[in-house]
């Protein structure tokens, strides 16, 4: 039973009496964070530690699951406390999607539920509050709640659950929406799907901050199925800004295999064993081409906006100045921003330069034709408030010195070029000196740059130093040496050995290094294993919170190392480059094209952060037949159980290291203990921390 893409499951038909049972259990669990809360508010003394209980449901009217309730308006849900609402406009949502979305007001010790659009028939609606009710007091969420009721006389029953993660970075998706379709009732175009442009959804359901939704309220009938994370909180899905995810086939939860569910005592919601995976990725859905924006931040910058990536330009053109002193700088990846560097001296550049565009532009149809745009692109210098203090503060000594017949030398203004480089400290050997401009330079004297070795006996050598551009940004270049262990090192620039294209040039220049020990230092080397020879690979080192240190591209069986490891906590993130271009590329959801599969690699206990050492060569065996294997319901369980054990033992590594008095005040608070609630086939909570 295979999950890659799709999961595709073995058909099993289950009776609807233990659906209908599951359904209550889960009803049940639901309201577990109220009987504790009601327990535990018994027992709290006056003047006790802080409230953290959620408020406590004692009425709906009408009542909850409610059927044939078509002329209805209002609904009131009341609860023990004051409550007030929180972020409903994130938080709130309902199931189908209302066109007049329901107002929320409080009212007494309640909340009323005011309807506003005209109910489908024979049609179950879910209100969905996540965390928008909260107590008046301390703010504590009320998780999970739902209003559930029938327009008929019926309501569906079915549930589903799944697991949502960001496809590169391999880490869960919090909060996203899940969109169920059912298949029969829209049109199926595997080359060109439109479905979450065109229809709106049957059933939404929206995943946890652990990345797992629990899908309810589904028909036993088959599904089409996408998952959309909702960034600007608009309930809608928007190419280039939201990440989608969606999975091949049709689902029905009549014939899905067995789930549990269970309560998360700590976090206060309920989880489930996913059934479904969803890889999600940003879309570069397809934009009509069009110089959108163009404007002149600096005087010798200017920069141009398109709407689509990769524009085609066929000619530049400027009334005042050459096109051989135009300097082009992709800003993006897909090109689709540009800066423009004016390699003229400030005093010719006019306020507004005048010029022309010639490019590729979508006409009407979408078909690509030159056109050609006129640039105006103006600049005016504005002063910041500590430009004009300091202008103020020197025409006030400058008027002192006249009022008492002294001649005023202004002071000397600091130097306008700006770099960034580090001038002490050890050097890697093999990624070299780097230095970093704001400005492209137009002009570098390499033969006025000394570079020196003073060893032990204080003997001092001249070494060759080439200076090279980086190809990826233009504004970075290296020193690249024969760095060696021993002695130090001393780069000195004398002045003027840079210039920038608004003419500006810099100070002199001094650094001292040293070469990195490798003693000091850690290997990791890598042993992949794979049985498809034509499969090429990326092989990414990252530390702790998932910063890129070092990659190795177009890697095959064999064996792939990385020198100058700092100490400390690594992981390994694979990429599968399947068109071996070098890099990870998305998916595209009209096109059904699904992302590069990225996987973080594990190792047989399942841990996937691993710790070196200095002058340790660390050592693992890849096998991509194994990483890259179609993910299955028991296989992403699993990872998932192996993930929450490793952040349960880093928890517990953390209190073992604080203070026993700390320790004991953790421990008296809570309800830690609860986390093992079972759910259907009596699993345990090992899911439900995962974050």
């Amino acid at each position: 039973m295979t999950m890659e893409n799709n999961i595709r499951t073995t058909s099993r038909r289950n009776d609807r009496a233990r659906w209908m049972g599951a359904l209550r259990l889960f009803v049940a669990l639901l309201f577990v964070p109220a009987f504790f809360a009601r327990c535990a508010s018994t027992l709290t003394p006056t003047g006790g530690p802080k409230d953290t209980l959620p408020p406590v449901i004692v009425a709906m009217t009408p009542d909850n699951l409610t059927k044939r309730m078509k002329d209805q308006t209002k609904i009131y849900i009341e609860f023990d406390e004051f409550v007030q609402l929180k972020d409903q406009q994130k938080e709130f949502f309902t199931s189908p999607q209302m066109k007049y979305k329901p107002t929320l007001t409080i009212r007494g010790r309640g909340v009323v539920v005011q309807l506003r659009d005209t109910m489908k028939p024979n049609t179950t609606y879910a209100l969905n509050f996540g965390s928008t009710i909260c107590d008046n007091n301390e703010g504590n969420p009320l998780h999970a709640m739902r209003y559930v009721f029938s327009t008929g006389d019926e309501i569906d029953s079915m549930l589903m659950s799944g697991y949502t993660a960001d496809s590169y970075e391999a880490d869960s998706v919090s909060k996203s929406f899940i969109w169920f379709y059912i298949a029969d009732s829209i049109p199926e175009v595997p080359e060109y799907d439109s479905t979450v442009f065109k229809y709106e959804p049957h059933v939404i359901a929206r995943a946890e901050k652990n990345g797992i939704f629990i899908a309810q309220n589904l028909k036993p009938v088959p599904y089409r199925v996408y998952a959309i994370e909702d960034r600007n909180d608009n309930q809608m899905y928007d190419p280039a800004v939201d990440q989608i995810g969606f999975i091949e086939g049709t689902y029905n939860p009549l014939e899905m295999p067995d789930f549990a569910i269970w309560y998360d005592s700590i976090r206060r919601y309920p989880t489930a064993e996913p059934q479904l995976y969803f890889r999600m990725f940003t879309d570069r859905a397809f934009r009509r081409q069009m110089l959108s924006q163009s404007e002149r931040p600096l005087q010798h910058k200017a920069m141009l906006y398109f709407n689509a990536a990769r524009p085609q330009i066929e000619e530049l053109r400027f009334d005042s100045i050459p096109s051989d002193r135009v300097i082009v700088e992709p800003i993006t990846e897909g090109r689709d921003t540009l800066a423009l560097w004016f390699n003229v001296p400030s005093a010719e550049l006019p306020d507004t330069i005048k010029g022309t565009i010639t490019y590729l532009k979508h006409d009407s149809i979408n078909r690509l034709l030159p056109v050609t745009e006129d640039l105006k692109l103006a600049w005016r210098l504005i002063e910041t408030k500590e430009q004009q203090k300091e202008r103020e503060r020197q025409e006030k000594e400058r008027a002192k010195a006249e009022a008492a017949g002294e001649e005023y030398t202004p002071p000397k203004e600091k130097n306008p070029f700006a770099y960034k480089f580090s001038t002490s400290g050890e050097i890697n050997p093999e990624q070299h000196l780097e230095i970093e401009f704001d400005y492209p330079l137009v002009r570098v004297d390499t033969s006025a740059v000394l570079l020196t070795r003073t060893d032990a006996d204080n003997v001092t050598t001249d070494l060759p130093v080439e200076l090279e551009r980086d190809t990826a940004n233009m504004h970075k270049w290296r020193f690249k040496a024969s760095w060696t262990l021993g002695g130090e090192y001393t780069l000195t620039l004398p002045q003027g050995v840079f210039t920038d294209v608004a003419g500006f040039s810099n100070d002199s220049i001094v650094g001292k290094y040293t070469a990195m020990d490798p003693e000091k230092q850690a290997v990791v080397k890598v042993n992949v294993q794979s049985q498809r020879d034509s499969m090429r690979y990326i092989v990414q080192l990252l530390d702790s919170s998932d910063k890129l240190l070092q990659e190795r591209c177009d890697v095959t069986s064999g064996t792939v190392q990385f020198n100058y490891v700092s100490p400390g906590d690594i992981k390994l993130r694979v990429v599968e480059d399947a068109n071996r271009n070098g890099r990870w590329d998305t998916g595209n959801v009209i096109e059904r094209r699904q992302p590069e599969r990225a996987e973080l690699y594990r190792n047989d206990q399942g841990e996937e952060i691993f710790t070196t050492k200095a002058n340790w060569e660390f050592e693992v065996t890849m096998d991509m037949d194994r990483l890259f294997a179609p993910v299955t319901m028991e296989s992403l369980i699993r990872m998932l159980d192996e993930r929450e054990a490793q952040r349960l033992r880093k928890e517990a590594e953390k209190r073992s290291k604080e203070k026993p008095q700390q320790q004991q005040q953790q421990q008296g608070t809570g309800f830690g203990g609860l986390g093992g609630f079972g759910g259907l086939g009596g699993a345990s909570g090992s899911l439900g921390g995962l974050m």
